[in-house]
């Protein structure tokens, strides 16, 4: 059974950094791109952030780049999203997705092969 668990989500000022991980359990992890979407209040689920099985590619939102670095350590088989100078809009539960082999920056929710549980980032200004 697959598991993908988060940490690392919580309340902090405008300006401030927050570091998610997703620890993955249950699939070979080398063979999955890895990647975030979030879902504030009222709104749809939106892709945030991906990386490739190697982590030789990342894709970010446009409304993240240049604040937010996805990584991976294959390794521990843990997916990490930094997150830097957020910002009140970036309030929402952000959700750890597992894709078989790619996870374009124009994937809809409903492809994505597994999920993790979700984590509160809430950003106040």
């Amino acid at each position: 059974q697959v598991h993908l668990v988060e940490s690392g989500g919580g309340l902090v000022q405008a300006g401030g950094s927050l570091r998610l991980s997703c620890a993955a359990s249950g699939l070979t992890f080398i063979r999955y791109a890895m990647g975030c979407f979030r879902q504030a209040p009222g709104k749809e689920r939106e892709f945030v952030a991906s990386i490739t099985w190697s982590g030789g590619s990342t894709y970010y939102a446009d409304s993240v780049k240049g604040r937010f670095t996805i990584s991976r350590d294959n390794a521990k088989n843990t997916m990490y999203l930094q997150m830097n100078n957020l910002k009140p809009e970036d309030t929402a539960v952000y959700y750890c997705a597992a894709n078989y082999l790619a996870l374009p920056a124009t994937s809809r929710p409903s492809a994505v092969d597994y999920w993790g549980q979700g984590t509160q980032v809430t950003v106040s200004a």
